[in-house]
């Protein structure tokens, strides 16, 4: 008797396919998440700052792996006497309720409240169709190629 008679073989296609939604909402949390980090360290009048990797080279020509550090954005900001929250996913900024783009908030230790509804919100699933709409990549047209794809040709 061999070794591999006794192991029980199949053929199985593995599936890596994750549901776009979920692997969306996943991304707004973990923004959310680090929106708090940032939230934080704004109040200690400090910037949140990320340690990342990056390849560069050196003097002597050798490609070396350096270590970096990255400022985060707010998704907040002072204006109009309070702050305003916004809640973005990548570079675009969602439209939580349908029609406006941020919440006002009179005073900076109010930003955690409201972080703390768009995470619960986004665990929910009630973000989902203002991700899916904003995550959508709308065509890039040149200026003036719309106008001349309706022409007609002589």
């Amino acid at each position: 008797m061999t070794h591999l008679s006794k192991l029980t073989f199949k053929t199985v296609d593995r599936s890596t396919k994750r549901d776009p939604i979920i692997a969306r909402r996943d991304k707004l949390i973990a923004g959310l998440k680090e929106q708090k980090l940032v939230h934080a360290a704004a109040l200690k009048k400090e910037d949140h700052r990320v340690e990342r990797q990056k390849w560069m080279t050196n003097d002597m020509g050798e490609r070396v792996l350096v270590k970096t550090h990255r400022r985060i954005r707010p998704w907040f900001f002072e204006q109009d006497g309070g702050w305003y929250v916004q809640c973005r996913y990548g570079a675009r900024v969602i439209t939580a309720d349908g029609t406006n783009n941020a919440v006002f908030v009179k005073s900076l230790a109010e930003v955690a409240g409201v972080l703390d509804v768009f995470l619960n919100a986004a665990a929910a699933g009630e973000l989902d169709t203002a991700i899916t709409r904003v995550a959508e990549r709308q065509p890039r047209l040149k200026p003036g190629a719309a106008r001349a794809s309706t022409r007609l040709p002589n």
